[in-house]
């Protein structure tokens, strides 16, 4: 499986930018997903995760209320609408996907098998 992120950029304090993760395979809809964040010097760490279906989500308490994580199995991607931005949420943003059968969220940075290259969200204050 690979994971190709993009949507990351610049925005000012309270703006808002949608990141997405295509994955190539066919079994992309059995998969958990999740998005990780890496600031620098800092480590990475988990900010939202999807079950298979989409039905069941996970967030991050300092994300919780201004990101929505998503799927659509049709194309094989998972979004992160992030609105409300803050400086601190500057990092390097990566998807992930869990192998493993699992009908819930995933949400330990080591039980993802599968990492995107990763993509820079900055926000200005």
């Amino acid at each position: 499986v690979q994971l190709q992120a993009s949507g990351g950029g610049l925005v000012q304090a309270g703006g808002s930018l949608r990141l997405s993760c295509a994955a190539s395979g066919r079994t992309f809809s059995s998969y958990a997903m999740g998005w990780f964040r890496q600031a620098p010097g800092k480590e990475r760490e988990f900010v939202a995760a999807i079950n298979w279906s989409g039905l069941s989500t996970a967030y991050a308490d300092a994300v919780k209320g201004r990101f929505t994580i998503s799927r659509d199995n049709t194309l094989s991607t998972v979004y992160l609408q992030m609105n409300s931005l803050k400086p601190e949420d500057t990092a390097v943003y990566y998807c992930a996907a869990d192998r493993l059968p699992s009908a819930g969220v995933v949400t330990p940075l080591l039980q993802y098998d599968y990492w995107g290259q990763g993509t820079q969200v900055t926000v200005s204050s």
